[in-house]
């Protein structure tokens, strides 16, 4: 598994407490980017801008990604556009919703 593989199967631990599904599956990962020096930038949205578990979610992440051996530094960007919507989930996110 490639360290790319990892990270996505780590994120995968990660869930949104409201509505227990991974950040991965519910759309909320837009991208990953991994240095030559294996430092790790994730750029995310949350599903609304005023989440009240925002820092739960972002911690989460962090965390998860730092108990990857082969990771060095890690950087969560939040960011806001493109807005999330459920359109961005994944199907088996939207299969645990029930649609």
């Amino acid at each position: 598994m490639d360290l790319r593989e990892k990270i996505e199967s780590q994120l995968k631990c990660v869930h949104d407490p409201e509505l227990n599904i991974n950040v991965v599956d519910l759309g909320l990962i837009y991208n990953i980017e991994i240095t030559e020096e294996n430092d790790v930038t994730i750029t995310m949205i949350l599903t609304t801008p005023g989440c009240p578990l925002h820092d739960s979610i972002t911690s989460g992440v962090r965390y998860s990604i730092n108990g990857i051996e082969e990771t060095r530094n890690v950087e969560v960007n939040l960011v806001w556009e493109p807005a999330w919507s459920p359109e961005k989930m994944t199907p088996e996110g939207l299969r645990i919703l029930g649609r």
